[in-house]
C-alpha cells in the first residue's frame, strides 16, 4: 500500500553514516542499549536518521483523537526497536493505524499540515529551555538531565533534592 506524498513534505532522513562521517557510533549505541535494558526497552540497530516531522504531526493528531498514548508507544517501537522510517508516509500509515487510528485521515491530517504551528511552538519553547537533546527531563524546573542517562543520576540528583 502507498500513499502520495505531500509536495511540501521534507526529505525522509539521512544516513547515520553520512550524518556522523568520521565518527565510530560503537560506543554511543552500546551505551544506548545498556539504558535501554535497565528499563526493559530494547534498542534496535539503526541506519537512517528519519526526518520526524510527520510522525510529530501524526502524534498531535492521535492526542487529539484520543489515542495519543497507544501511538506513541507504537511509534517508538517502530524507529528505535525495528528501525523503521518515521519519514516514509506508509510506515507512519501503519503505526496510525496499528494503534486504532484510520491510516488514510491521519496521513490527510499530517498533510494538510494543519499541526504545523503546533510544531513550530514547541520548537519554540525548547529553545527557550535550551533544549540540547533528548530525552531532556526538567526536574522543579530547575534540574536538566539530558540523553539516555543511567538510572543512578536520576537517583542522585533526587537524593541531592531531599
Amino acid at each position: 500500500m502507498s500513499y502520495e506524498l505531500h509536495p511540501e513534505t521534507p526529505p525522509q532522513g539521512v544516513l547515520l553514516s553520512e550524518r556522523f562521517k568520521g565518527h565510530d557510533l560503537s560506543s554511543f549505541y552500546e551505551q544506548l542499549r545498556a539504558r535501554g535494558k535497565e528499563v526493559g526497552v530494547v534498542f534496535g540497530d539503526r541506519a537512517l536518521l528519519s526526518n520526524s516531522r510527520l510522525a510529530l504531526m501524526a502524534s498531535e493528531y492521535a492526542r487529539d483523537a484520543g489515542r495519543y498514548d497507544s501511538f506513541h508507544e507504537d511509534i517508538f517501537y517502530a524507529y528505535f526497536t525495528e528501525g523503521q522510517d518515521l519519514g516514509n508516509q506508509d510506515v507512519i500509515a501503519a503505526i496510525a493505524a496499528k494503534s486504532g487510528l484510520d491510516a488514510k485521515e491521519t496521513l490527510a491530517v499530517v498533510n494538510d499540515g494543519r499541526y504545523a504551528s503546533r510544531l513550530d511552538e514547541a520548537g519554540r519553547e525548547g529553545q527557550l529551555i535550551g533544549l540540547t537533546g533528548v530525552p531532556l527531563f526538567i526536574v522543579n524546573n530547575k534540574y536538566k538531565i539530558v540523553g539516555a542517562q543511567p538510572i543512578e543520576v536520576f537517583r542522585n540528583l533526587l537524593d541531592k533534592m531531599k
